[in-house]
């Protein structure tokens, strides 16, 4: 009797999110200087709506040629405006693009290999995906310096910032699935410095669950 081969395991994977300008990118850029394979949903997401792919196409038919730049590309800061005004585009946004987004993240994963993985995912939590990961990393700051980074940052307007920080879960259910909070009030080495810490603890710990 032949058995049939194991299906192979996947790696070892930290789920990285955080409220908007919380600093996830920096937490992500610390990582991938250690050599941590990083995935990130944002920069999958664009590739998703690249011109020529069905992505685009299905927004385009969804919500009209006005999301279009001059040059054929997803208009994002036209996007962004209007479902960020209405909760239901928002929703049907995500209902077109999630599924093809997580087909992509996966088959990006599966070709990427490493002790282990982090997968920088800014709506993990709204998503409800903390359960296909092993540790969840929730970079944290107060309300009040996100509202900072954002006006410094997109010169966005208060009325707009709140209503990108309402989008998203609160930062009390983000705090409640973490395993690992990192506080990114601090310098940029002292975040190296703490990077560097729970790069270590996800070494041992995903060489203990091979």
């Amino acid at each position: 009797m032949v058995c049939p081969p194991h299906p192979p395991s996947r790696p070892f994977l930290v789920g990285l999110t955080g409220g908007i300008a919380s600093g996830k990118s920096a937490v992500s850029a610390a990582f991938a200087r250690l050599g941590v394979p990083v995935l990130d949903a944002d920069v999958v997401a664009r590739e998703v709506v690249a011109p020529g792919q069905p992505a685009l196409a299905a927004v385009v038919a969804a919500f009209g040629p006005s999301v279009l730049a001059p040059d054929g590309s997803l208009d994002r800061g036209a996007l962004r405006a209007r479902i960020f005004s209405n909760p239901a585009e928002r929703h049907r946004l995500e209902a077109l693009l999630h599924p093809a987004i997580r087909e992509a993240f996966a088959a990006a994963s599966a070709a990427l290999g490493g002790a282990y993985q982090v997968h920088a995912i800014p709506l993990l939590v709204e998503s409800a995906r903390q359960g296909e990961y092993d540790r969840i990393l929730v970079v944290d700051c107060p309300e009040s310096l996100q509202r900072q980074r954002l006006s410094a940052r997109d010169n966005e307007t208060p009325e707009r910032i709140t209503a990108m920080m309402a989008a998203q879960a609160t930062r009390p259910a983000r705090l409640a699935v973490a395993t690992e909070v990192l506080d990114n009030t601090r310098s940029l080495a002292e975040l190296e410095t703490a990077v560097a810490a729970l790069h270590a603890g996800y070494l041992q710990a995903a060489q203990k669950k091979r």
